[in-house]
Order: C-alpha cells, then structure tokens, then sequence
C-alpha cells in the first residue's frame, strides 16, 4: 500500500524554499505571472495561484480528472517557466495545487491509490534536465511509480485539435505489468484529455484499475465543475 502522506523530502524542500526566500531578498526578478520586480512571484501573484480545484469527465468511458488550477493567467505563466525555462523554484505553488486535488480525488476510496506520472521523452528530460510532473511530485512529498513507457514519439499537440490529438495519442504508451494496481493518473496539464486516456489504456491492458487523473491545471472548459 502506498503511504501518500509527505516525508522527509518535504522538510528537504522546505529548506530549498526558505533559501530561495532568502536569495529573493538580495536579488529581485521580475514576477513571473505579472513581470514587476521583487520576487519571482509577487504577493498578489501568489493568491491568484491559491488552489481552486475543478474536476471534469474526459473521453468514454468517462475518466475522472482533477485540477488544482485553471490553466490561464497567471497558473499559465508560472507552469510554462517551470517547464520550459528551468523555472523550478515556482514548484512549491504548483505542488500545492497538485495536492489540492489529491485530496478530493482520493476522497471515498477505501485505501490510497497508486501515483503514476506521464511519461517524459528522453530528449525533453534530457534537455531540461529534468522531469517536471515528477519534480512537481516531489515538491509534494508524494511517492509515485514510474509504470509508463513511451512507445513512440507523437507530434507536439499544442496547435491540434480534439480528434487530432487523440489520433496522435493512440498507441504511444505501453505499461510495464500492472496487475492489482490501482492508480490515479498525474500530470501537469489536461486539455482535452487524450494523453490521460491513453495511458489509462496502457495501465488496463497491462492489468491495473484506472481510478481517475490529477493535474497541477486544467484549460478551461465548459463542462468543468467545481
């Protein structure tokens, strides 16, 4: 059984945050989600990244996902610079938003779930030089298991369409075997959903019980309800 309360790495975290704290204070930046200098994230900044959770049904059968945040704005902003420029010291709020929605998604279950990530390219870690939705876990002090694999390397999805994405989705994850797992999905972002249902298809072949997804945000959609 998987222990989700936070460990020893959050004190670890911690730590790393009261130094990046202490760092802000002798070397302002421009704040990420509005660009006035100071801290990374200023005050105001920070409330607008308080956890707001969503859950939404994607795809058939119905996958249940929830959303810390809502991916525009300011959660946008920040996201995008912890993944694409090494902004990894915006994890704390997005850990937290992580967190937010764990809680509401683990709630009625009579024993905690599994956390599986989506799986990174080796290039795009590479590149990085690390792996953001596992950064984001850590930063939580949630364990995960790394049950994915990516078979092949899809088209970015940024400019594609719902039936586009999911046709470009369809066989790009195999599990490794997952019998008797029963696992909650983790991943940054859902848009339309269709890299979560892949890889729920993944987990149920492979012999895992899919429970649902948690995501740090999630695009806005109409169907989305509190």
């Amino acid at each position: 059984m998987t222990d989700l309360r936070p460990g020893a790495s959050v004190v670890r975290h911690r730590a790393a945050a009261l130094l990046g704290a202490l760092q802000e204070l002798v070397l302002p930046v421009p704040c990420t989600g509005c660009g006035a200098v100071g801290p990374p994230i200023c005050a105001d900044c920070r409330l607008a990244l308080h956890p707001a959770p969503v859950q939404r049904l994607v795809g058939a059968p119905p996958l249940p996902v929830v959303s810390g945040l809502p991916y525009d704005g300011v959660a946008r902003a920040v996201l995008l610079a912890f993944k694409n420029d090494g902004r990894t010291e915006h994890g704390p709020p997005l850990a937290a938003a992580l967190l937010a929605a764990l809680t509401i998604a683990v709630q009625g279950l009579d024993a905690p779930p599994e956390l599986v990530p989506m799986p990174s390219t080796i290039r795009s870690s590479r590149d990085r030089g690390y792996d953001p939705v596992r950064v984001v876990l850590r930063r939580a002090g949630l364990p995960s298991r790394r049950l994915l694999r990516l078979q092949r390397r899809g088209e970015d999805q940024r400019d594609l369409g719902r039936a586009e994405r999911q046709a470009n989705a369809a066989g790009s994850m195999r599990s490794l075997p997952a019998a008797g797992a029963r696992v909650l999905l983790v991943d940054d972002v859902v848009t339309t959903g269709s890299t979560l249902l892949e890889a729920a298809r993944a987990v149920r072949e492979a012999g895992g019980t899919v429970l649902g997804a948690v995501t740090v945000a999630s695009t806005p959609v109409r169907s989305a309800r509190t």
